[in-house]
């Protein structure tokens, strides 16, 4: 590996933005007294936008509303399809995505704001789904937190997305959600070879806290999904037994996948960061990913981005089948309920 590999990030490079004239570049080692990219300390900007419950229009997502209080993310999984969308911030989608972290601290206000709204009916909303709700930040900024109480409040149904142990902090709201069956949590396992997984996804929760937070939920009646994704052909596809049996074992309620893909400057990304990691496979690993997606990297198509295509994609979908029906069948998430949502301005109801 090479000496400058920045430990404790995915991404390796900044990757130039597309809606930018001009840029910066180091033309040679000699040219600046210092690396442009030295591994500096991730930054807070604080954002007030008008409005934070998103409508998502994608057939594929399975969610028709979304909320994200942060954009980019510290985790810094370098597969991320959310990492093009800090380049209309004007910056990269390389490292600038996990080290500078914008923050939209009235996010609280605007939900409760949205949920007074006289035609909403209180359809299910989800936290996350571009950047994940409980990434380090929320351990000083609590936004997510406070959503949920936010929620809570007036009976509004809530989808959590994440890959992070910090979920459990707030294990007696979600308690109290779930007395009303308003809360689901869906968690995102890789891969549970932890060398792997510091290295592609380098400061989410290990994977064995993740188990335990499948357990805890469970324990706890909260209906969990896992997601096995994103799947890497040749390089975590062979774990989708192993990580279905695991989480079945700890009571997960349902389990899901997706295929990677690598759209934009997400493919650089994750080039790179294969061939510093991996270099004895990379070629394997890319030449699968393309055979999942018709003989490219990306893929923005409707209905097969998430499974891909092919026989490398059939081979996955039917390793996963088979893992599904042994270890969880018959198992499924239950709905959730709207008929608790309460429109009133301003009403209080209990929270604890």
């Amino acid at each position: 590996m090479e000496e400058d590999y920045f430990k404790g990030r995915g991404a390796q490079i900044n990757t130039p933005n597309p809606h930018l004239k001009q840029r910066i570049v180091t033309e040679h080692s000699e040219g600046l007294d210092e690396p442009l990219l030295q591994n500096e300390l991730t930054q807070y900007i604080r954002e007030h936008p008008k409005k934070v419950v998103n409508k998502v229009n994608s057939p594929d997502v399975g969610m028709a509303w979304s909320v994200n209080a942060y954009q980019g993310c510290e985790h810094g999984c370098v597969y991320c399809y959310a990492r093009t969308t800090h380049q209309y911030w004007g910056w990269s989608a390389g490292l600038d995505f996990e080290r500078k972290i914008i923050v939209k601290e009235n996010a609280p206000q605007l939900l409760e704001k949205h949920l007074q709204k006289p035609g909403w009916k209180g359809e299910t909303i989800v936290f996350s789904g571009n950047t994940d709700c409980y990434q380090p930040a929320e351990k000083r900024f609590r936004l997510t937190r406070k959503m949920l109480e936010v929620c809570l409040k007036y009976g509004q149904p809530v989808g959590i997305i994440t890959k992070n142990s910090l979920v459990l902090r707030d294990l007696e709201v979600l308690m109290e959600l779930n007395k009303r069956n308003l809360v689901a949590v869906h968690l995102s396992i890789t891969s549970l070879k932890e060398d792997l997984r510091r290295k592609l996804e380098p400061r989410t929760a290990t994977a064995s806290k993740r188990l335990k937070v499948v357990e805890t939920l469970a324990a706890n009646n909260i209906p969990v999904n896992v997601m096995v994704a994103p799947i890497i052909p040749g390089l975590t596809s062979q774990e989708v037994p192993q990580i279905v049996k695991a989480v079945a074992l700890r009571g997960a309620s349902s389990v899901n996948y997706t295929i990677v893909r690598l759209n934009g400057h997400i493919a650089e990304l994750f080039e790179d960061w294969l061939r510093k990691n991996y270099p004895d496979r990379a070629d394997k690993v890319l030449n699968q990913i393309r055979a999942c997606h018709g003989g490219q990297l990306k893929d923005s198509r409707f209905a097969t981005r998430m499974r891909g295509e092919g026989k490398v994609a059939d081979s996955i979908r039917q390793l996963f089948q088979l893992s599904k029906r042994r270890y969880l069948n018959g198992r499924q998430m239950r709905p959730l309920e709207s008929s608790h949502f309460c429109p009133a301005r301003g009403k209080q109801l209990p929270l604890f």
